[in-house]
């Protein structure tokens, strides 16, 4: 087939497939069923699960031999960083939240010793029960066999299996662990836009082995010293750099620039504008090391004109606003340097207008009015009609919020220098930084 072609099937297969479309049907493809060779059917859906991302679904069926099949595939690319979750399974409702578990995700439980490597398993859209029970028909599928070859394999096996099957019962609790390299895995967590307390995602860089195996090829960093890479020219100089569309995949820049924000210190910001899509993105950057204490910062929000203080939102900080019982985690929105009103509008982006559980079939009535609830308290902040405070807890220090009484002690913020726990620092990777004799052998 040549590329001409090839192009013009992959137009006809998914032209019709929108994550916006309310109304969208799924694409229906006459395939080859490996079960008894006869022709089937493969509908391809793409959908989007809330908070997450969008991915494709598909599904076989052979009316012959009725043998059905289910996989779904990420419709992106490998995240930039490997993404890791722990559930503390507790309550049978635990049984009933959404997996997305990718081909490279591995699965553990370490309770009852027992992992799922990665590769091993197509992926898959379900819940924790259907989780559990696809582990089970999995080692199910040759105990006649071993049970004539093995015996004692076999009751070995079998005693495991009903410790698996007596899980979704929960009469224990129990911890599930998906870890993915590729970023593209996801556990549910019923109770967004609040944390889920039972639920902790961890990001994590990937080892070289790791994008071995995911098939990227990481180029090694080469040492410039150039006379043009001093620090003197990227302050005054705004960098570009050639990159893909994170959205179309098409050719774009990259701005960078090196900013010194008054009364903290110095951060990278940069900017991809995409010709083709018109998709525009920013992140920001500490310019500077991980300071040894971490930062809180909290606002007291009185009057509409705090909505244009300057705000810098590193990677690894988290916004709390208590009087709404609402926490953004660290990874999330990413880096930023915006304003009060720009982070809070960011926010309602996030929870209210991107989340597909808002329209369609996805849509509960309780859920989505919740949701509308928590949009319309976003924009009595931003309005001035609310009382509350928000919370910039900086485990790294490198987060800012603006003094509009500097050089003077601003009376409606509280800046708070707390040391990290063990934890915080294994989330920055501190615990296993060696900065004295890491030459020695």
């Amino acid at each position: 087939m040549s590329v001409i072609e090839e192009e013009r099937v992959r137009g006809s297969v998914f032209k019709d497939i929108n994550a916006e479309d309310e109304d969208q049907q799924p694409t229906v493809i006459e395939s080859l069923c490996m079960n008894c060779y006869e022709n089937g059917s493969t509908r391809l859906l793409l959908t989007k699960i809330p908070f997450f991302k969008e991915i494709i679904i598909s599904s076989f069926a052979c009316p012959h031999c009725n043998w059905s099949n289910t996989e779904i595939q990420s419709a992106g690319r490998i995240q930039e960083q490997g993404v890791q979750y722990t559930l503390q399974v507790k309550t049978k409702r635990d049984m009933n939240r959404e997996v997305v578990k990718s081909d490279s995700a591995s699965t553990r439980i370490p309770q009852l010793d027992f992992e799922i490597p990665a590769f091993t398993q197509k992926g898959s859209l379900s819940t924790i029960e259907g989780l559990l029970d696809r582990a089970v028909a999995g080692l199910e599928q040759d105990q006649p066999i071993r049970k004539a070859t093995d015996p004692t394999v076999a009751d070995k096996i079998e005693e495991f299996i009903q410790r698996l099957k007596k899980l979704k019962e929960v009469e224990d609790e129990f911890s599930l662990i998906i870890d993915d390299p590729s970023g593209n895995s996801f556990i549910e967590n019923p109770f967004a836009p609040q944390k889920d307390a039972a639920l902790s995602v961890t990001y994590y860089k990937r080892t070289p082995q790791q994008n071995a195996a995911l098939g990227i090829e990481v180029e090694e960093e080469q040492a410039d010293e150039s006379p043009g890479n001093d620090l003197d020219t990227l302050r005054n100089e705004v960098l570009v750099f050639n990159t893909n569309c994170p959205e179309c995949n098409a050719p774009a820049n990259t701005n960078m620039k090196l900013v010194q924000i008054p009364h903290f210190k110095e951060v990278i910001i940069m900017a991809t504008n995409c010709d083709s899509c018109g998709h525009r993105t920013n992140e920001v950057k500490s310019g500077g090391a991980t300071e040894e204490l971490g930062t809180r910062i909290t606002l007291h929000l009185t009057d509409p004109s705090d909505m244009s203080r300057d705000l810098l939102k590193s990677e690894t900080c988290s916004v709390l606003i208590p009087e709404l019982e609402f926490e953004l985690g660290m990874a999330a929105l990413g880096g930023k340097f915006t304003t009060v009103e720009g982070l809070l509008k960011d926010i309602k982006e996030l929870i209210v207008s991107k989340n597909p559980f808002m329209c369609g079939d996805s849509s509960a009535s309780d859920r989505v009015e919740k949701l509308q609830l928590f949009g319309q308290k976003i924009d009595k902040i931003m309005a001035g009609e609310m009382d509350v405070h928000i919370v910039l807890d900086d485990p790294a220090g490198n987060s800012y919020l603006q003094n509009v009484y500097a050089p003077d002690p601003d009376p409606e913020m509280k800046i708070e220098k707390y040391t990290r726990t063990f934890e915080q620092n294994e989330d920055l990777g501190l615990n296993d930084m060696k900065t004295e004799g890491y030459a020695e052998k």
